[in-house]
């Protein structure tokens, strides 16, 4: 892997990306890892392998660039539906990347973190995913996030569920619930909102991913499929997020705000 540059600042300037501009949560939808695959006359598990490689280098391209946390859609709730073989191919390899890069998101100061319901993940998965949240939980740097067995509807219903628990004790009041109390039930409790959402192989939708979070997200869709994005897309990405103009439903140009 090449070296995490300290001067994330300098870094952004030599890649044309501006340092004072950059999203600070970055959340991706990686879609296309089987479409690319079998384009190429492969089996489906290749762009999975593929898009695991791309997974490395993104993550490391965020710590590079100074990004703050990056947030990325792994397996969704819907996923079950796919062929059973594709189902247990995609926990082994998600096991093997937890133990794979376990000791780069150590060196690379990462604090990972998972979203999502645990039922239906394999024992073994759960050990692993739990042990590097463990294990990097002092870390200061990226903060990567992987949403497992996730879906945003879902999220929005446990935290519904979780509310009407609290007032059902008494410890909350009805019409006191505001949106902090709605953020502060969802998986993603604690974390920003993401400031840009990234979309690959050109799919035109959110795909039950992080409604309540996205509101006022930036998206960027490209054709690329996943196992193809590589720094110079998410340049692109970045590029482009520094260029709008985020009003968040006002008039007055508050550009660049966070």
């Amino acid at each position: 892997m090449p070296p995490v540059h300290n001067n994330s600042a300098e870094y952004c300037r030599s890649v044309a990306v501006d340092p004072d501009r950059l999203p600070r949560h970055i959340a991706i939808i990686m879609d296309g890892n089987g479409r690319w695959a079998v384009e190429r006359g492969n089996e489906r598990i290749e762009g999975h392998l593929r898009g695991a490689d791309v997974v490395r280098a993104t993550v490391t391209e965020c710590c590079k660039l100074g990004i703050e946390q990056l947030t990325l859609y792994c397996f969704s709730a819907e996923n079950w539906k796919r062929p059973a073989a594709e189902v247990e191919f995609l926990m082994a390899l998600l096991k093997q990347y937890l133990l794979d890069e376990r000791q780069l998101i150590l060196d690379q100061n990462i604090r990972f973190r998972v979203i999502g319901r645990r039922e239906g993940i394999p024992a073994d998965v759960q050990a692993e995913m739990d042990e590097s949240i463990r294990l990097s939980a002092g870390n200061t740097g990226l903060t990567l996030c992987l949403a497992i067995n996730y879906g945003s509807r879902m999220e929005i219903v446990d935290a519904v569920r979780a509310l009407a628990e609290r007032v059902k004790r008494g410890e909350l009041a009805p019409n006191a619930i505001d949106e902090e109390d709605i953020s502060g039930a969802l998986y993603t409790s604690g974390m920003r909102d993401p400031d840009l959402l990234i979309r690959t192989a050109g799919e035109m939708r959110i795909s039950n991913y992080l409604l309540w979070q996205i509101s006022y997200a930036e998206l960027w869709v490209t054709q690329i499929c996943w196992p193809e994005f590589d720094a110079e897309a998410l340049h692109d990405a970045c590029r482009s997020f520094a260029g709008r103009d985020r009003r968040f439903g006002g008039l007055e140009n508050i550009r660049g705000a966070v």
